[in-house]
């Protein structure tokens, strides 16, 4: 399944992610729960109307993957 986000610009101008699209399902990213940063990647933790999902940039790619669907 493709991973598509849209982002806006965030905390400094920095672009964060508003909508996650898994094919053409889409889900907005309803609050950024947590963000961190590890060499040449970055992780979001979103909430959304489907619940809490982990996504990680590559930032030389600019590839997004969903690296876990968090429980509560």
């Amino acid at each position: 399944m493709e991973l598509r986000v849209d982002c806006e610009p965030g905390l400094g101008g920095d672009p964060e992610p508003a909508v996650v699209w898994f094919g053409a399902r889409r889900v907005e990213v309803l609050a950024i729960q947590d963000r961190w940063w590890g060499p040449g990647l970055r992780w979001w933790k979103l909430e959304t109307g489907d619940g809490m999902y982990i996504l990680r940039r590559e930032e030389g790619s600019g590839t997004w993957d969903l690296a876990a669907v968090a429980r509560n």
